[in-house]
Order: C-alpha cells, then sequence, then structure tokens
C-alpha cells in the first residue's frame, strides 16, 4: 500500500491511499495449467481410442485410470525436476556470481553502472548507487542476481509444491472424461457424454486459462476445445482404423 499526498480545490490537504493488486500466485497457475491440459486431453483421447476398440467402459475406466495414475506421477516428477533444475541454476549462478564480486570487484561494479545506465540514470546519479553497493556485498550480490541476470532466489519448496500441484491437477482433469464410463456400461454410448462433458470442461478451463494468463478469455476457450477435440477424434481414427 502506498500513500501520496494531493491538495483539493479547497486547499485542504487529503491522504490519498493507494492500494496496489498484483496477481502472485503465478507458478501456481502454471503448474495448474500444465495439469490439467494434460489431465483433459490424454486421457480424453485415450478413452475415444478404446471406445473405437471395445464395447466394455470397464476396459475403458480400467485403462483410463491406469493412465491418469501414470500420467499423473510422470507429469509430478517432471514438474519436481524442473524446479529442482531452476534452483541448481540459481545456486551455481549466485556462487559464480559471488566469486566473481570478491576476485574482480571493479568489472562488477562497471557492469552494475552499465545496468543503471540504461534506466536513464548519468554518471553523477549511479555511481554514489555502485559505491554504496561496493559497501554491501550481500545487497550487491543480490542486485546483479536480480538486474543482470534476471534470477529470482527460488522458494526451496518449490519442488514439491509444483509436484503436487500438477499432479492433482492431472488427476482431476483426467477422471472428467472417464466419469460417464463408469456409470454407462455400452462405450459407445458413454462416448457420447464423455466428448460433450469434456468439450464442456475444455471450454471452461480454457476460459479460466486466458483469463489468469492475460489472454483472450474467448479464444482461448476455444483454441483448448478445439485441441482436445483434435486429439480425440484422431485417437478415436486410428483405432478404427488399425482395430482388428
Amino acid at each position: 500500500m502506498e500513500a501520496g499526498r494531493g491538495v483539493n480545490d479547497g486547499g485542504v490537504e487529503e491522504v490519498l491511499l493507494h492500494q496496489e493488486k498484483h496477481f502472485t500466485a503465478g507458478e501456481v497457475v502454471r503448474d495448474v495449467i500444465i495439469g490439467m491440459s494434460d489431465g483433459l486431453t490424454v486421457p480424453f483421447a485415450l478413452a475415444a481410442g478404446l471406445s473405437a476398440a471395445t464395447a466394455s467402459s470397464s476396459i475403458i475406466v480400467t485403462a483410463g485410470l491406469a493412465e491418469v495414475a501414470a500420467g499423473a506421477i510422470s507429469m509430478g516428477l517432471g514438474g519436481y525436476l524442473a524446479a529442482k533444475s531452476e534452483a541448481d541454476h540459481y545456486v551455481r549462478e549466485r556462487n559464480r556470481e559471488q566469486e566473481e564480486i570478491i576476485t574482480v570487484p571493479d568489472t562488477e561494479a562497471a557492469e552494475v553502472a552499465d545496468i543503471l545506465a540504461k534506466y536513464g540514470l548519468h554518471p553523477n546519479e549511479y555511481w554514489p548507487v555502485v559505491n554504496a553497493l561496493r559497501k554491501r556485498p550481500d545487497a550487491w550480490l543480490e542486485f546483479m542476481m536480480r538486474f543482470e541476470l534476471g534470477l529470482e532466489k527460488p522458494d526451496p519448496m518449490r519442488g514439491l509444491q509444483s509436484a503436487f500441484t500438477i499432479a492433482i491437477a492431472y488427476v482431476i482433469g483426467g477422471l472428467v472424461p472417464l466419469i460417464p464410463y463408469m456409470f454407462i456400461p455400452i462405450a459407445k454410448n458413454a462416448l457420447m457424454i464423455s466428448v460433450i462433458v469434456t468439450l464442456i470442461a475444455l471450454l471452461f478451463f480454457g476460459y479460466v486459462k486466458g483469463y489468469y494468463t492475460g489472454n483472450k478469455p474467448i479464444r482461448s476457450a476455444i483454441q483448448t476445445a478445439v485441441i482436445g477435440a483434435f486429439a480425440s477424434a484422431a485417437a478415436f481414427g486410428i483405432a478404427r482404423i488399425i482395430r482388428p
């Protein structure tokens, strides 16, 4: 929250309060999008493909649940490894930058000056900042990490959080196309309901995804549904062609 002073028409000084609202859950949203996108699409395509090869919904449910379990584990592990790799990269770069500050401080100070100059500061303005940072090695290091390398210190729990979020999102998304097969024993009949339910879910998910990622929600909804429909149609068609 920032406070600013202003003067109204009557000359009475008033305090204007400005509250900034920022969206801070970007990484969580990204993980949900990754898990939900594949969760809705892959089991949907699998179920559609199996519907062309078998009349039993129970077989499709069994295969679908196995795929959801395997996919959730695989996607969650991928999210964990990606976050761990990011954290390891940050540590390596931080150690390297710290060593350079110790061994070649003048070079690093010149880099600080170049960075500040890019923001329009003049030498008489940025050199006091450079000299102040040289007296504060920790602040200097953090400045270089953020403004030279563009790296933020990762959350140490990020890997586990990412794995859990992606896996749960995948499971939720993957169960959507399988639910009709759990209640309708004939696969072809269940397929029609599954298509309708999943397309609605894809449209809704695509809309929400577009809203939170800054894209046009309607366009995002249509694109997400088209991709899911194309994947399931391709799987269904291939199964019809190759089935004995």
